[in-house]
């Protein structure tokens, strides 16, 4: 098992990276004898509902599954969390279990941060995008039709227990979503993690166990010490949503159904890349590789029908980044060094919304439930 500690003071907690964490007794040890409330989807339930039940010795009603998808991240699915914990008379010192994708971690992390002013959660990723960025670092929140994440909070989790296990029960799909983030790492990490993702690909698409470990690691690593550094987003933080603004826009316009969010993420990296080569921050050739290692992830490299450079500006202005109504965005100097900038020629952004401007087939995506 590997350990990778999120220093925030009170507020410090562990993630715990392995296989079968979620069967091993000790992981609960913290706060098995406290009121435990279980939280997932119809996805997972089938899987691990279970024998975690059975782990804390909950009963039945201390259980909620609500429907699967990004769709049901909702400040409506949040009043149906609240309402559940207030009829099981869920108690200040209870703790909530977030058990499941990142769809779940943000809803139980949200309803955890503003019941009774807050009560204590634990992660319990069972998704690789969630198990390398969105069960770690306290971002908590729900979507709105006007814009992906624009309601929430930040409320840490007091643990993360990440069993690679579950990724055996994952649909190739979602495993390809998640490699869009570990890519992102390995953009934002430099040449030596992104090198050893290009070599490691097929191992990570192939499930092995030494390969998985190591990438959930190097990304909850450097994830930590941004955290650590800037835990409210003011600032280096805000590098971690390299693609986000181009992926964000994605969601809203396909009314966040038709496409995951790491192949949002997908396609967003492939523009920040081509963003920065255009602006001649980042030589061409490290562009090309980026949009390289996307594709032979099995991930989309153009956005969906529809997004022409005046629609992208309109969603891209609910960007949460934006400041004094000036867009900014995170970009690259080269592989390992980001920037998140204003200062960008607006003539070379429309060239980029151009450019992505005429999907290709790969951007035909199939149901998130296929």
């Amino acid at each position: 098992m590997h350990t990778v500690s999120i220093e925030l003071g009170a507020r410090h907690y562990s993630i715990y990276i392995g296989g079968g964490l979620l069967s091993q007794a000790e992981r609960y040890a913290g706060f098995r004898n406290r009121s435990c409330r279980l939280m997932t989807d119809r996805n997972v339930a089938g899987h691990y509902l279970e024998p975690v039940r059975r782990m804390l010795n909950l009963e039945a009603v201390h259980s909620l599954v609500l429907p699967a998808g990004e769709s049901q991240k909702t400040f409506e699915n949040t009043g149906r969390v609240l309402d559940w914990l207030l009829e099981t008379r869920t108690p200040r010192d209870g703790v909530l279990l977030a058990l499941g994708g990142g769809v779940v971690g943000d809803l139980a992390g949200f309803a955890a941060a503003i019941y009774l002013r807050g009560i204590d959660f634990v992660q319990l990723p069972t998704t690789l995008l969630a198990q390398v960025d969105s069960s770690v670092g306290g971002k908590t929140g729900v979507n709105h039709a006007q814009g992906k994440n624009m309601i929430g909070a930040f409320h840490q989790p007091r643990a993360v227990i990440t069993d690679l296990d579950t990724l055996k029960t994952l649909p190739p799909r979602e495993l390809r979503a998640g490699l869009a983030e570990v890519i992102k790492y390995g953009m934002l990490d430099g040449p030596g993690f992104f090198g050893w993702l290009e070599q490691n690909l097929d191992t990570l698409l192939a499930l092995e166990p030494a390969a998985l470990a190591e990438a959930v690691e190097r990304c909850c690593v450097l994830k930590a010490r941004l955290v650590t550094e800037d835990e409210r987003e003011a600032g280096p933080r805000t590098l971690l949503n390299l693609g986000h603004t181009f992926a964000h826009a994605i969601e809203t316009h396909t009314d966040y159904r038709a496409w995951l969010h790491g192949e949002a993420v997908a396609v967003g990296l492939c523009m920040a890349a081509d963003l920065s080569a255009r602006l001649g921050w980042m030589p061409r050739p490290e562009a090309e590789r980026c949009t390289q290692l996307v594709a032979r992830a099995g991930l989309p490299t153009r956005p969906p029908k529809g997004l022409e450079p005046a629609r992208w500006l309109e969603l891209m202005g609910h960007d949460k980044k934006i400041q004094s109504g000036r867009l900014r965005l995170v970009l690259l100097k080269s592989l390992g060094t980001a920037v998140v900038s204003s200062d960008f020629d607006d003539g070379r952004l429309n060239e980029t919304l151009e450019h992505f401007g005429s999907p290709s087939p790969v951007s035909r995506l199939p149901s998130p439930a296929a």
